[in-house]
């Protein structure tokens, strides 16, 4: 939200710049994520002013240009070269002075003294494009014979400038949402500081307000007072649309609103003034001459001011002539019934609308307007007609015409201010410290609470009605600590803490542990939204069933809570190699979600399931480009092996660990399940082409998925002991195996493992040989064997023992022979 310095000083009279007033608003809690400097014209005409042109004849050197001699209130006048075609003596022109900086668009060019074609020139006579003034470059810009030689451009033209707040405005402060919010927080903040009240909101007067007559009265009908608790409405006629002056202008520039015509600009002017929406109908549009307020069936086709047609749902509410929808109650206007040059006279709107309304319809038809914003969070029924006054006498004053009918204020359900008893104790017991009541009651005057009893043990207050978050005692108290200044509460100098008993094992720190081993081989973490896009599991087979939607989305590829990590990731990949980023390592932690159908309905959150996982991703190269080392993509055993770290890292042996092999299954070209006991704790693999295509990637992407919290289970189950150092030698043997190609190396080493169960320490694959020589269906695999005894050195009869068991084993179970 932005916010002007020059606009907030029509309702404060504060005191501070535009950088201490900064750090006032994010104390107070309206954080200011950017202070910018706002200039109605680039530049502010700094070096330009106005010159007289006291001689101009032809350069004697060029056809098309002209030497002239201009009075710029020096004692000498300046010799100028200009090529326009319309300068003349005794002119009023415009003059950039040497050193002076014009902008362009982007371009900036610096004014210097200098020669052109023999002739001095010592400055510049500037046309209005040249200037940032407009768009025209058919002459230079001509001003009135009355303006004054030498005056500053800026000051001629009475050029603004001021400072521009960007807030992040919380949800919950969307009283907030405008320079008269904003105003009374620094008021608050203002009186607390000093200890009296020196400071109140300067409201804007509209005691002038009066309806010149009652011609054109329209009635209103409100035929859903839930959605449309409050309508207020008048008529103006005999107005003239058309630009609007400067100064408005210039306000709504400044806040990066574009200005229309004067009368749109004057709602806007009131919504970012007041934080009230307003809405404007050309008054023949007003078919039938009355307004209903309803919501039109579903099917019917309503034509937006942006000449969209949208299909309505039978809930959106609809702001209705005789004949049909005009409007989308609290988002936008419609096509046929906006303010053009042609209009004449007005419908003049001020409504408040039902919050949980008007986010439906906005969600669903993709539509974030500035009112549907201030609507969505709640706006100030009461607000209503002090606006609707303010925006009639605005433009009555500035597009002229008359106030054709009285005020006409429909409110049917007028709810009860809400009342809070605020006690001081509870204040005491959330600050942590004890707070004067008469501070108390000074703050929540000042922010519009009304303070009707006072005792000793506290105070009870009506909310003011645009405070729509405040509904608790805890919630006033916020509003005290923020106007009291946080920073003022006192940090006590010990903390009182009980010891809690933690399960074992600690599921974050050995989250952190494995984070930092892959970070030390080279991974990078990522992190991406738990939102993801229904579309990717559509396509990948998955029942609609199973995912967990959310109801009202930001937007389509925000529709579903993530079902696994891989798509998110995928999106990292791709983001990064179109940045020219090839090679990658990288892992995530998240969560995933998914619905499964229960018998019992009467529990419907046991429908739906969240675990933590763990997700890696590989691809390109294993190093970057060097010139010492051969390019080497990355492969599956690269995956394996990052997994199988984790693995031994949490304490889990070798030996617990069973592997399947899979073919391709639409998601992966190929696959392996890793099990450890009777728990599936990972599967890893290449992810196959129509994958790694729906998030346009061409190139391999090795992915592994660990169900973190199966993993978790068996790492509890395990108790990590410390063993010495082997003080005795290891003894290595290898063997030839032919076997069938169907044989996996898993097989060999179980078996091995499962024969020779007390020095064998290792097996390792470490060569693959397959001929047609070998036989059909064969292939060689070459096995290294590590053996080593904690109590002794092994003799080489104890070993080729041992090895006369294993190739036994491998004959008998795998039946292969040794080459």
């Amino acid at each position: 939200m932005r916010i002007s310095y020059n606009w907030l000083k029509q309702y404060a009279a504060f005191t501070q710049g535009p950088e201490e007033l900064s750090v006032l608003l994010t104390d107070c809690g309206l954080e200011v994520e950017a202070l910018e400097k706002y200039e109605s014209v680039r530049g502010g005409l700094k070096g330009v002013v106005v010159g007289e042109v006291v001689s101009c004849k032809p350069h004697p050197n060029a056809d098309r240009l002209s030497l002239t001699l201009v009075n710029v209130g020096k004692s000498e006048p300046l010799s100028i070269v200009c090529g326009a075609p319309n300068v003349a003596d005794k002119q009023k022109v415009l003059v950039a002075l040497e050193g002076t900086t014009l902008y362009k668009g982007k371009q900036s060019l610096t004014i210097k003294k200098t020669k052109i074609r023999g002739e001095a020139s010592e400055g510049m006579i500037c046309a209005e494009d040249e200037l940032g003034l407009g768009d025209s470059h058919e002459g230079i810009m001509v001003l009135p014979e009355n303006a004054p030689a030498g005056m500053d451009a800026a000051e001629y033209f009475n050029l603004s400038e001021d400072w521009v707040y960007e807030i992040g405005l919380t949800p919950n402060r969307i009283d907030a949402a405008s320079h008269i919010g904003v105003a009374r927080d620094i008021v608050a903040v203002h009186n607390h500081q000093k200890g009296k009240k020196e400071l109140s909101v300067l409201w804007p007067d509209v005691s002038d307000f009066a309806a010149g007559n009652n011609n054109v009265f329209v009635p209103v009908t409100i035929e859903d007072p839930d959605a449309c608790p409050r309508y207020s409405s008048l008529t103006i006629t005999g107005i003239t649309v058309g630009e609007s002056p400067g100064w408005l202008k210039n306000k709504l520039k400044a806040i990066g609103q574009k200005p229309i015509n004067n009368v749109v600009d004057i709602t806007n002017y009131v919504l970012h003034e007041l934080g009230q929406p307003l809405h404007a109908f050309d008054l023949d549009a007003v078919e039938g001459k009355k307004v209903t307020v309803k919501k039109s069936p579903a099917g019917t086709v309503f034509e937006s001011l942006d000449e969209e047609k949208l299909e309505l749902t039978g809930h959106d509410l609809m702001i209705c002539n005789e004949h049909g929808p005009m409007c989308m109650g609290g988002i936008l206007g419609g096509v046929q019934s906006g303010v053009t040059e042609h209009t004449t006279a007005i419908f003049l709107e001020s409504a408040c609308f039902d919050p949980v309304t008007i986010r439906k319809s906005s969600k669903h038809h993709g539509l974030k307007t500035d009112a549907s914003f201030r609507f969505e969070r709640g706006s100030d029924p009461e607000m209503t007609v002090f606006a609707l006054k303010r925006a009639a006498l605005l433009i009555r004053d500035i597009a002229g015409g008359t106030i054709s009918s009285k005020l006409n204020d429909q409110y049917p359900g007028k709810s009860e201010p809400v009342q809070l008893f605020l006690s001081h104790q509870r204040i005491d017991t959330l600050t942590g410290q004890r707070i004067a009541p008469k501070q108390i009651r000074s703050v929540l005057e000042d922010l519009d609470f009304t303070v009707l009893s006072q005792s000793e043990k506290g105070m009870l207050l009506i909310v003011p009605p645009y405070r729509v978050d405040v509904t608790r005692d805890a919630d006033v108290i916020e509003e005290v600590l923020r106007v009291y200044g946080y920073n003022n509460v006192r940090v006590p100098h010990k903390m009182h803490s009980s010891i809690v008993i933690s399960p074992k094992p600690d599921k974050e720190l050995l989250q952190n542990v494995v984070s930092d081993m892959l970070s030390a081989r080279g991974f990078n973490e990522i992190m991406n939204n738990s939102l993801t896009k229904a579309a990717y599991y559509e396509a990948s087979g998955v029942d609609d069933r199973q995912l967990v939607f959310v109801q009202n989305p930001l937007s389509q590829d925000l529709n579903v809570l993530r079902r696994t990590l891989l798509y998110g990731g995928l999106e990292s990949v791709a983001y990064n190699k179109n940045r020219k980023i090839h090679d990658m390592k990288l892992y995530e932690f998240g969560k995933v979600y998914q619905k499964k159908d229960v018998a019992d309905k009467s529990h419907p959150l046991k429908a739906y399931n969240e675990r933590m996982v763990l997700a890696l991703f590989l691809t390109g190269n294993r190093q970057p480009e060097s010139w010492h080392d051969k390019e080497a993509p990355h492969s599956f055993f690269d995956l394996k092996n990052a997994l199988y770290a984790i693995i031994r890292r949490l304490g889990i042996e070798k030996e617990m660990i069973r592997t399947k092999q899979h073919d391709g299954n639409g998601l992966f070209a190929y696959t392996t399940e890793v099990v450890a006991g009777d728990k599936d704790i990972a599967c890893i693999g290449l992810l196959s082409k129509e994958t790694t295509e729906q998030a346009d990637i061409r190139d391999n992407v090795f992915y592994g998925l660990v169900d973190w919290e199966n993993l978790m289970q068996v790492a509890s189950e395990r108790v990590l002991l410390y063993k010495e150092v082997p003080r005795f030698p290891e003894v290595r043997r290898d063997l030839a195996l032919l076997l069938d190609k169907s044989v996996g190396f898993a097989e060999i080493e179980r078996i091995a493992l499962q024969a020779e169960k007390n020095i064998l320490k290792e097996v390792n694959l470490f060569d693959v040989y397959q001929d047609e020589k070998l036989g059909e269906n064969k292939k060689s695999y070459a096995v290294s064997f590590v053996f080593q005894d904690s109590q002794k050195t092994l003799t080489d009869g104890e070993v080729d023992k041992v090895m006369e068991t294993l190739t036994a084993s491998f004959e008998k179970k795998l039946g292969a022979m040794i080459r």
